[in-house]
């Protein structure tokens, strides 16, 4: 993170902290998330079980990560800094829906799409900034946490798509869509 870390190195904790802060979101959201399709007990989507916990894994990692980056360019990972604040805020309504006992799962999988195409542009940002500085370590970093948030959105995109098709077309025709 040297190369990066001496551009600016209080923007560079700015952004590595609203990473973070979306990162803690993520990790809550895919909990609630989780929690639901434990509940439901169909066991067409208990198969999202194990690669959703994989996935809120990661996150949880990427959390850990990134406070790690933060600490090393002499930054608290519990600053609630501007591009943190933006972060929180705009969180707020992926939280509501995900948190929303109404809420059905197909919409909660909506908004944790939601999320990850937001996760994945944060990622894709630190990728081109540290490309932009030739910190080629901190971006192969950087590009293995943004690959994974591309699982993450594929998974949830094909869920999407599933529930989608089960209410538009019927069973039969989501029985035959692989996740």
């Amino acid at each position: 993170m040297t190369d990066l870390g001496e551009q600016n190195r209080d923007k560079v904790i700015d952004l590595l902290t609203e990473r973070l802060t979306f990162e803690r979101t993520g990790v809550r959201l895919y909990d609630h998330v989780l929690e639901r399709i434990r509940a439901t007990g169909d066991p067409e989507v208990a198969m999202l079980h194990a690669p959703m916990t994989a996935h809120r894994d990661q996150e949880k990692e990427h959390e850990e990560w990134l406070e790690a980056k933060i600490r090393a360019l002499g930054g608290s990972a519990h600053a609630l800094t501007s591009q943190a604040h933006l972060v929180q805020t705009e969180s707020r309504g992926l939280e509501a829906v995900i948190f929303d006992q109404r809420a059905t799962l197909p919409q909660m999988l909506h908004a944790l799409l939601a999320a990850e195409l937001v996760d994945g542009a944060g990622w894709e940002l630190l990728v081109a900034l540290a490309d932009e500085a030739n910190d080629h370590d901190l971006k192969k970093e950087l590009k293995r946490r943004l690959h994974e948030e591309e699982d993450h959105l594929a998974l949830i995109q094909r869920a999407v798509a599933r529930f989608a098709r089960r209410d538009v077309m019927g069973a039969q025709v989501a029985a035959a869509a692989q996740l």
